[in-house]
């Protein structure tokens, strides 16, 4: 594992917001996830645009499509990367992506491309835990650490996913695609307790927290949340603004903004 994902993860109240790579333009997905470093994110997640996301729900394949009109691929996605570098990015990039795109692209190929592109690790969700050995070992051994997803309904597996896990363990909050929730699942805290009895590494909570009570409350939990819909969200609706460079930075601060009150909200003013 990277030595940049090692250090990320030693602080308390990880906060790891996502971003779906091109969304709108390339050249605002690079300015974002700068702005969401300056706002205090430890880790960027960086999804892959695809055309049949089967764990996301509307918002984030409202996302992918908006990518995918502007053409962006897996190569393109991963060469924001030492992009992002070159303009200051110096947090830990976790690439989120499906099987099949690996598949197309060469699973080897994928682990030297993202090794020498600086990436931190992939996650995968399509990837079941019982088939992922050969894919892991081969990113241990170009330091990226292949990230596992548990869900409430793992149940005996979330031992044998804990033992095994690199970099944080991804707690699904919710059964279901992501998307933001009025209420999250009724055993979450049980779960979480479980979770908890097992982790040697941190563990995070991701899919449908979108305020600052939820992120509260799981950061009384967890370690950290993982936070992707609610800013996508915020992207779609400032898409136009954003997609213009004399707009972009206004469009930014206001999404900067909605993330400080998310994480702060009775800080903020």
């Amino acid at each position: 594992m990277s030595e940049r994902l090692t250090n990320a993860l030693k602080a308390e109240r990880l906060f790891i917001p996502f971003l779906t790579a091109g969304d709108p333009v390339p050249e605002a997905t690079i300015d974002l996830a700068l702005a969401l470093e300056q706002s205090g994110a430890h880790v960027l997640e960086l999804g892959i645009p695809y055309t049949d996301p089967l764990a996301d729900g509307p918002t984030i394949q409202a996302a992918s499509k908006r990518a995918l009109l502007n053409g962006m691929t897996l190569t393109q996605a991963m060469e924001l990367v030492p992009q992002m570098r070159k303009q200051g990015l110096t947090i830990p990039v976790i690439v989120f992506t499906y099987a099949n795109p690996l598949y197309q692209y060469g699973f080897e190929r994928f682990v030297e491309t993202a090794s020498d592109y600086e990436i931190d690790g992939v996650l995968v969700p399509d990837l079941p835990f019982e088939e992922s050995n050969a894919f892991a070992a081969k990113c241990k051994s170009k330091g990226l650490a292949l990230i596992s997803l548990i869900a409430p309904t793992s149940n005996e597996r979330i031992k044998k996913i804990a033992s095994s896990a690199q970099g944080f363990l991804y707690c699904v909050s919710s059964l279901g695609v992501t998307g933001t929730r009025k209420e999250l699942h009724p055993k979450l805290q049980s779960f979480l307790d479980l979770v908890k009895g097992e982790a040697t590494i941190p563990y995070v909570v991701g899919f449908g927290i979108g305020d600052y009570k939820q992120v509260e409350e799981m950061n009384r939990h967890a370690n950290g949340v993982v936070i992707g819909s609610a800013i996508v969200e915020q992207i779609g609706k400032h898409e136009q603004a954003l997609k213009k460079e004399s707009s972009r930075l206004e469009a930014i601060n206001e999404i900067k903004g909605f993330v400080q009150k998310l994480l702060y909200a009775p800080q903020v003013r």
